[in-house]
């Protein structure tokens, strides 16, 4: 399953709700908009995210829009809009987080 989520980590819950069910589904996340910000160095989610053992993507618009693009943790897979349309088509099924 792919989880898109576009929720700040700092905002809502949404991202710690996706990392529990993930693992169990072997899932991939997908961070877009504000969800970028999971994805910081040293932020508060890294380890959380690394601990999930599952395949990160940052919609690449998104970070630059945020001036994030390098200050994100090693391990991050950065996707275009092409390739966003290509995990979406990849996965049998898709959680957009809210």
């Amino acid at each position: 399953m792919l989880h898109i989520v576009n929720k700040s980590p700092f905002d809502t819950g949404s991202l710690a709700s996706v990392l529990r069910v993930a693992k169990k589904d072997g899932g991939a996340v997908l961070l877009i908009e504000d969800g970028v910000y999971a994805a910081v160095k040293s932020s508060a989610t890294e380890a959380s995210l690394k601990a999930a053992g599952m395949p990160v993507y940052v919609l690449q618009a998104d970070a630059d829009a945020r001036g994030l693009q390098s200050k994100l943790m090693e391990g991050v897979n950065m996707v275009v809009y092409g390739g966003f349309v290509d995990l979406v088509a990849g996965h049998d099924n898709v959680q957009s987080w809210l």
